[in-house]
């Protein structure tokens, strides 16, 4: 079984979220996905999120492509999800290209492109209007 793995905030749940999640399970069997935890994103990302790491969970975790959901807690888990879990495949936004290549070492590494049209951060500016 290949075991493929990505993160992310995931809130403002949207189609290019499930875009990636798509394309990233077509590289295994098996997609995790960590999602950062409410205190990540706040004290280490400075982002507050919308919706609670619960919530965020349960909807990533509603979607067919996606088989588990972990929590993720700070910046420096990655190599040690990739060992647990025996990732097969990184998979993440190419709006990280190269930030991950240190794990080339242990399962290959993937930077897919964003879908061009839509964005968490687009939405929020959309809603202050």
């Amino acid at each position: 079984m290949k075991r493929v793995i990505t993160y992310g905030t995931f809130d403002l749940l949207h189609y290019g979220h499930v875009n990636l999640l798509r394309r990233a399970k077509e590289y295994g069997d098996y997609l995790i996905v960590a999602i950062s935890t409410d205190e990540f994103n706040w004290n280490q990302k400075h982002k507050k999120c919308y919706f609670t790491y619960e919530q965020r969970k349960n909807l990533v975790e509603a979607i067919r492509y996606v088989d588990l959901v972990i929590p993720e807690e700070n910046w420096e888990q990655k190599l040690s999800d990739v060992k647990e879990f025996k990732i097969d495949t990184f998979v993440i936004g190419d709006d990280w290209k190269g930030k991950f290549d240190f794990l080339k070492d242990y399962c290959d590494v993937v930077y897919l492109p964003r879908t061009p049209e839509i964005s968490t951060t687009q939405i929020k500016n959309e809603l202050k209007k």
